[in-house]
């Protein structure tokens, strides 16, 4: 891959012919912004590698073998560990690569996972790897070097078994439905950004934002057809004329599976009824068109929801699923505020 360098001197102007931009300057200048969007991908990617890889360093220095096994956990260490020394390799890997590239990779940021016990250890994991699954899949398409696109494709088949694993043994469904769910890189930051405390003030700069947070406070397994009760953290959003409305929508990897939605009239309480045919590791979204989804669409989440196709192993889906809802964006801070959507 050429240093960016490259964009200096895109557009030339060849008198001898003629003062426009010719076809091959276009070429030239296409290939250039794939070229940087190839970059900020990575440095995304890399910026989530960080995360999951101080995750697993920290955790598990706070947690010896001794407190896996008190709690129940003692044949899950050794993985662990593996998963741990994955995730380092992975932000070697991706760090060596911008540098070959001629650019600065993302140094990692402080984070705080609110993590106290080994059980929440154990199930915070589960959901990053879940996430990471979510996000390479979404940033598939923004990879326009084939070479990178490999490199990516074999990360995220080893964040998948990671997240299998986990998922087993936690008596969840380690592949509850035939298609992962992608996630886009602004979805995927929202999620991740409520765990990051700060960054290194030099670190390049990425294209991201983070959408207005959204948590699930139903409790108990989640299952097709239940009504679940869904909150905005501490903003309003206030419809901007009549003619606008809220939809609810699952993401999955053949496009938004809409939910029957009922608002409580205060802009921060919602009712949303899961739909058939989402299973696993969900994430649900509020949107101001009922036709798609994207980030111009988006007005708040993702939340994550975990759903159950069975009855079985309820009470430790409950626990996970609570869990999860409490600490997802727990960082994050929002002033009450009205959002126009």
């Amino acid at each position: 891959m050429p240093p960016l360098s490259l964009v200096s001197g895109a557009v030339r102007s060849d008198r001898s012919r003629r003062t426009s931009t010719t076809v091959g300057d276009i070429n030239h200048i296409a290939r250039v912004v794939l070229m940087c969007l190839t970059v900020d991908i990575l440095r995304y990617a890399l910026t989530l590698e960080h995360l999951e890889n101080a995750f697993y360093r920290d955790g598990l220095a706070n947690f010896t073998q001794a407190d896996f096994t008190a709690a129940g956990w003692y044949y899950l260490y050794e993985n662990l560990q593996d998963i741990s020394a994955h995730e380092a390799a992975h932000v070697e890997f991706l760090t060596a690569g911008l540098q070959a590239a001629g650019v600065a990779p993302v140094q990692e940021c402080e984070y705080a996972f609110g993590v106290t016990t080994v059980d929440q250890f154990i199930a915070t994991a589960s959901i990053l790897e879940g996430v990471g699954v979510s996000a390479y899949l979404g940033a598939a398409k923004q990879i326009a070097n084939k070479a990178y696109l490999t490199a990516a494709g074999s990360i995220l088949t080893v964040e998948a078994r990671h997240s299998s694993w986990l998922r087993a043994a936690l008596a969840k469904s380690p592949f509850p439905q035939p298609y992962d769910n992608p996630l886009s890189p602004n979805g995927v930051y929202t999620l991740a950004s409520g765990f990051i405390v700060s960054c290194p003030e030099d670190n390049p700069t990425i294209p991201l934002r983070s959408f207005p947070g959204l948590t699930v406070t139903t409790t108990g397994a989640i299952t097709s057809g239940r009504t679940i009760d869904v909150q905005t953290s501490e903003y309003v959003l206030a419809l901007a004329n009549a003619k606008v409305h809220l939809a609810a929508a699952f993401i999955t990897a053949n496009g938004p599976v809409w939910a029957n939605m009922t608002e409580s009239g205060d802009g921060m309480n919602f009712q949303v009824t899961v739909p058939e045919g989402v299973y696993g590791q969900s994430y649900l979204l509020f949107s101001n068109c009922n036709e798609t989804v994207s980030d111009e669409t988006v007005v708040a989440g993702p939340a994550l929801v975990e759903i159950s196709k069975a009855a079985g192993g309820q009470a430790f889906t409950a626990q996970v699923a609570s869990f999860t809802n409490t600490t997802l964006g727990a960082n994050a801070t929002f002033t009450r505020r009205d959002i126009n959507v």
